[in-house]
């Protein structure tokens, strides 16, 4: 099967992974919402919300944007968005589960996003990130590369479930296949996953592999630059 060679892919530099537990009586950092960024110049408020925004004039005239296009998002698209991630009384925002198979995994109908991507490329980093509103919800870093061995479940309200995969390549789990092939393949109600990349490195063969299995499982799914 196609994920079996990802799981053969070597080359890439280790930085921490994430575990996963709850916390309590923590507060998020003050600088955490897009709400304070308008206090900043606006210098520094473009590299921080859109650090890509002056590389499209860079793009290759040769390169067919059809297909795709650069993700450019309005302040105000990223406030909604936060808002998302901004748990209150009636919008529960928390762990909900992990699964290491498909027959393990929660039976549930509302939307899921799903992230994959190499070990090491920061999943950890943008999960942490997306939960800094949510300080329930601790994000703990490890320096063992490939901790993540499970399928980890995060409710959003009852809008969406956030899947954060283990990673494919170097010490992936010995289930990795059957896993999360499994889940990409057959769960119906995945309406979206997202490829994390190193931009500091480009695509490596798992990546172009990864790529591969979304087009063949006709998944919706957006490449995420996670360095430069």
């Amino acid at each position: 099967m196609i994920l079996h060679r990802l799981l053969n892919s070597r080359g890439w530099p280790t930085i921490p992974k994430a575990g996963y537990a709850r916390v309590s009586q923590r507060r998020a950092h003050t600088l955490a919402s897009i709400l304070q960024t308008p206090e900043m110049p606006e210098k520094k408020l473009r590299g921080l919300v859109f650090p890509f925004s002056e590389l499209e004039n860079h793009l290759s005239s040769r390169v067919n944007k059809t297909n795709f296009q650069l993700f450019w998002p309005s302040l105000e698209d990223v406030k909604r968005a936060e808002a998302l991630f901004s748990p209150s009384r009636k919008h529960k925002i928390d762990y909900f589960t992990s699964a290491v198979r498909m027959d393990h995994a929660p039976l549930i109908t509302q939307p899921e996003v799903c992230f994959i991507g190499r070990s090491n490329v920061g999943k950890s980093s943008l999960v942490k990130a997306l939960f800094a509103l949510v300080p329930d919800v601790e994000v703990r870093i490890s320096k063992t590369p490939g901790h993540t061995k499970k399928m980890n479940f995060f409710s959003v309200g009852k809008v969406f479930t956030l899947v954060d995969m283990p990673g494919y390549g170097h010490k992936a789990p010995k289930d990795f296949v059957d896993m999360v092939e499994s889940y990409l393949e057959t769960r119906t109600n995945l309406k979206r996953t997202f490829l994390l990349v190193d931009g500091s490195v480009g695509l490596q063969e798992a990546d172009r592999i990864a790529i591969e299995m979304c087009e063949e499982f006709g998944l919706p799914y957006v490449v995420s630059n996670m360095k430069q």
